[in-house]
C-alpha cells in the first residue's frame, strides 16, 4: 500500500518505510507561503512584547493589590504581628519569592522546555506521554504524566479564584475612597464578572488591541506610587537583601512559615508566563518580564513595606494608600480594568487546557469556536465560559472578600508550580542528557521552596485551602474517567464494526452484493483499522455504495500544530480501481478540526477518481452509549462516563461538516 500527501505545489519530497507500505511526505505550499511554526525564530518586536503584557502578566501584575495586605491580615486564623522586624523579614520574602519561582523556576528555565514552542503543563503531560509510549522502561514518564494532568486540574480551581478575586481585591478600594461604598463591593463585582463572561463569545482580539497599553499605564502607576512610598522611608531598600528573608525564616519560623500562605500570593500568574509562551515567544516574555513587570511589583512591595514602616495602621490598605486621597478613585478605577484583564488571561487559559484535553482524549469533544481569523488559538469554549461563571458568582457570594479567598488561592498555585517544577527536572534530565547531580541539586533546592509554600498553605486548609483541591480532584477523576471509558468504548466499537481491511477485501471480491450509486460519499472513521459503522450499515443493509468512498481518519498529535506537508496521507487499500480511498488526517491539539479544509489539499492524481467535495455526501457513525453489566469499569464511573458524554459537542460542527449534506447513522454499544 502507498500512502501520498499530496498539495498543490510541490517542493520537497521523502520516503520513509511504515510497515509493508512507503509513507511519501510531500512538503505543501499554497500561492508560494511555506509552513511556519509560529514564534519558533521571529525577531521579537515591541509590539508582540506589549501583546504580552496585555496577556500573559495580568494575574502576577495584579498581586501587589492584596498580598501585604493579606499577610497582615489581623483575621488570619494564623496573623504576623505588625513590627518593623516582620515588614523587613516579608518585604525580603516575598522579593526573594519572586526571584527564585518566577525569575528562575519559569522565565529561566521552564520557558526553555517546549513542546513544538507551546508551553504549560499539557505541553510537559504530552512530552512525557510520548516518552512513556517509546522508552515503556521508564515508568517515571507515565506516573509524572499523570500528575501533570491532577496540575492541570488545579489550573480548573485557579481560573475559578482568579476572577473573584482579582475584581474584588480592586473593587475593594472603594471603601477607602468612601467607607459608605462598603456595602456594594460584593454586587459591583458580581455585575462586573457577569459583563465579563458575556462578551466572551465576541473574542479578545478587539479589546487585546488596548490591553497591552492598559497594562502599561498599570505597571508605570504602580512603580511610581511605589517609589513615593520609599521616597518616605528609603531605609525598606534593605529589605532587597536576603539576609532579612533568611532571619525572618530562621528567627521567627513559627510566624514567617505561616506567613508564606499569603506571601505566595506574589507569584499567582506565573504558570500563565509558562501556558502563554505559544502566543508570543520565550524572547518577548522574558523582556517584558525583567524590563518591566518585575520592576514595577518590586517597587510596589517597597513602598508599601515603607508605608506601614512609616504608619502601622496602613495595613489596611498599603496598596491604595501609596497614593494621595484625589488620585485613589482613578487608580480603583485603573486597578479593576487591570483585573478585569488578569482575569480574562485566566479564563483564555482555561479554555485552551479544556480543548487541548479534549484532543488528547482527556475530555469529550467540546464546542469550540475560533474567535480570531488572524490569531491562532484565540478560542471561545461556550460550555466552559458558564461553567466558570457560576463557580465564579458561587465563589463571591460564599466568600464576600478578596482575604477569604486568599486562603483558596494559595493552595491551588503552590501545587501547579510544585507539580511544574517537578515535571521540568525530569524533562531537563533526558532530553538535554544533564548529570543526575546537577539535575538533583537543583531540583533539591527549587523544590525545597516549592514544598515549604506547599506545607504552609495546607495549614490553612479548612480555612478554604480544601477548595482548589477539591475542584482539582473532581476535574482529575472526571478526566481520568473519561479517559478509561474511551478506551472500552474504542475497544467496543472496534470489535463491532471488525476488519476494514477484510470489508475491502469482500467488496473487491464480489463477496457482498452492493449496487454502486453515483456520487462521492465520505465517511468519517476513529482510525485506519476497523470500518465505519455508516459505511457497513450501507452496504449490508441498503446493499449500495458509492461511486467514489473516502475513509477518513483523523488523528490528533501530541504537538500543538502539524506542518501542512504531513497534514494529509492517501492508501488506497490495496485495490487500485476500486473507487475506495482511505485518507488520515493530522491535526495538533491545538488546531481546529476542519475536515473539508484539509481534504482539499488533495491531489485527484492521488486518489482513486476525483472527490467533489462541492456536492459531497458526509457519513458519521454516532454511538449512543448504554451501562452493561461487564466489568470494565466501576459503576460510580459508568455513571460519571455517561454523565459526562451528554456534553460532547455535534461532530458535523467540530469538524466543520456542511450539514446539510451530513448523514448520521446511529448504533448502541454498553460500557
Amino acid at each position: 500500500m502507498r500512502y501520498v500527501g499530496v498539495a498543490a505545489t510541490v517542493s520537497t519530497s521523502t520516503q520513509v518505510t511504515l510497515g509493508a507500505g512507503i509513507v511519501r511526505a510531500v512538503t505543501i505550499q499554497q500561492d508560494g507561503a511555506t509552513s511556519h511554526t509560529p514564534n519558533a525564530h521571529d525577531t521579537v518586536k515591541l509590539a508582540v512584547v506589549i501583546g504580552a503584557l496585555g496577556v500573559v502578566f495580568g494575574d502576577i501584575g495584579t498581586s501587589p493589590i492584596y498580598t501585604i495586605q493579606t499577610v497582615f491580615n489581623p483575621d488570619d486564623p494564623h496573623p504576623v504581628p505588625v513590627s518593623d522586624a516582620n515588614v523587613f523579614g516579608v518585604v525580603s520574602l516575598i522579593f526573594w519569592s519572586v526571584m527564585i519561582i518566577v525569575t528562575v523556576t519559569y522565565i529561566l528555565l521552564a520557558l526553555r522546555a517546549d513542546n513544538n514552542g507551546e508551553g504549560g503543563l499539557m505541553a510537559l503531560i504530552t512530552v512525557l506521554r510520548q516518552w512513556g509510549r517509546q522508552h515503556p522502561e521508564r515508568k517515571g514518564a507515565i506516573v509524572l504524566a499523570g500528575l501533570g494532568l491532577f496540575g492541570a486540574s488545579l489550573f480548573f480551581g485557579d481560573s475559578m479564584i482568579t476572577p473573584a478575586i482579582s475584581v474584588l481585591s480592586a473593587v475593594e478600594g472603594l471603601k477607602l475612597v468612601e467607607p459608605s461604598l462598603g456595602e456594594y463591593v460584593v454586587p459591583i463585582t458580581a455585575v462586573i464578572i457577569i459583563m465579563l463572561f458575556a462578551v466572551q463569545r465576541r473574542g479578545t482580539e478587539a479589546v487585546g488591541r488596548v490591553f497591552g497599553p492598559i497594562m502599561i499605564v498599570w505597571f508605570a502607576a504602580i512603580g511610581a506610587c511605589g517609589i513615593s512610598g520609599i521616597a518616605g522611608h528609603p531605609e525598606i531598600l534593605k529589605a532587597l537583601s536576603p539576609t532579612y528573608a533568611i532571619g525572618f525564616l530562621t528567627g521567627h519560623f513559627h510566624i514567617a512559615f505561616f506567613a508564606l500562605a499569603a506571601i505566595v500570593l506574589s507569584v499567582t500568574g506565573a504558570e500563565a508566563l509558562y501556558a502563554d509562551m505559544g502566543h508570543f515567544g520565550r524572547k518577548a516574555i522574558t523582556r517584558g518580564w525583567l524590563f518591566l513587570v518585575l520592576p514595577a511589583c518590586v517597587l510596589s512591595y517597597l513602598g508599601q513595606g515603607a508605608l506601614i514602616l512609616k504608619d502601622q495602621s496602613n495595613i489596611s490598605g498599603p496598596f491604595f494608600l501609596l497614593i494621595p486621597d484625589w488620585g485613589r478613585l482613578p487608580l480603583v478605577l485603573l486597578a479593576t480594568a487591570a483585573t478585569v484583564i488578569a482575569s480574562q488571561a485566566v479564563i483564555t487559559g482555561a479554555y485552551s487546557v479544556a480543548s487541548q484535553a479534549a484532543k488528547l482524549g482527556y475530555l469529550p469533544r467540546l464546542r469550540v469556536a475560533h474567535t480570531s481569523a488572524t490569531t491562532v488559538g484565540q478560542i471561545y469554549v461556550p460550555w466552559i465560559n458558564w461553567l466558570l461563571l457560576v463557580s465564579v458568582l458561587t465563589l463571591v457570594f460564599a466568600f464576600r472578600s478578596s482575604a477569604a479567598l486568599a486562603y483558596a488561592f494559595g493552595m491551588a498555585v503552590t501545587g501547579t508550580i510544585t507539580i511544574t517544577t517537578t515535571l521540568f527536572f525530569y524533562v531537563a534530565r533526558y532530553r538535554w542528557n544533564i548529570s543526575w547531580w546537577l539535575i538533583g541539586a537543583g531540583a533539591a533546592l527549587l523544590l525545597s521552596v516549592d514544598l515549604l509554600f506547599v506545607g504552609a498553605n495546607l495549614t490553612k486548609l479548612i480555612h478554604g485551602a480544601w477548595l482548589p483541591l477539591l475542584i482539582a480532584l473532581t476535574a482529575f477523576t472526571i478526566m481520568t474517567t473519561w479517559q478509561r471509558g474511551r478506551q472500552v468504548v474504542t475497544a467496543e466499537r472496534e470489535r463491532a464494526e471488525g476488519s476494514l481491511q477484510e470489508f475491502i477485501d469482500q467488496l473487491g471480491s464480489g463477496g457482498m452484493p452492493v449496487r454502486t450509486v453515483p456520487g462521492t460519499a465520505i465517511f468519517l472513521n476513529r482510525g485506519g483499522v476497523s470500518t465505519p459503522l455508516a459505511l457497513r450499515a450501507n452496504v449490508e443493509h441498503n446493499q449500495v455504495r458509492h461511486e467514489h468512498v473516502v475513509i477518513v481518519a483523523i488523528e490528533t498529535e501530541e504537538i500543538p500544530r502539524v506542518p501542512e506537508d504531513q497534514r494529509v496521507m492517501v492508501n488506497d487499500l490495496g485495490y487500485g480501481d476500486d473507487g475506495i480511498t482511505h485518507v488520515t488526517i493530522k491535526f495538533g491539539y491545538m488546531e481546529a478540526s476542519d475536515v473539508p479544509s484539509a481534504l482539499a489539499l488533495l491531489d485527484p492524481a492521488a486518489t482513486e477518481g476525483p472527490i467533489d467535495l462541492e456536492n459531497a455526501s458526509y457519513f458519521l457513525s454516532k454511538i449512543e452509549l448504554r451501562r452493561g453489566k461487564s466489568a470494565t469499569m466501576a459503576g460510580w464511573r459508568k455513571q460519571l462516563f455517561l454523565a459526562t458524554s451528554h456534553i460532547t459537542a455535534d461532530a458535523a460542527e467540530y469538524f466543520g461538516l456542511p450539514r446539510d449534506r451530513t448523514v448520521i447513522i446511529g448504533s448502541h454499544i454498553e460500557l
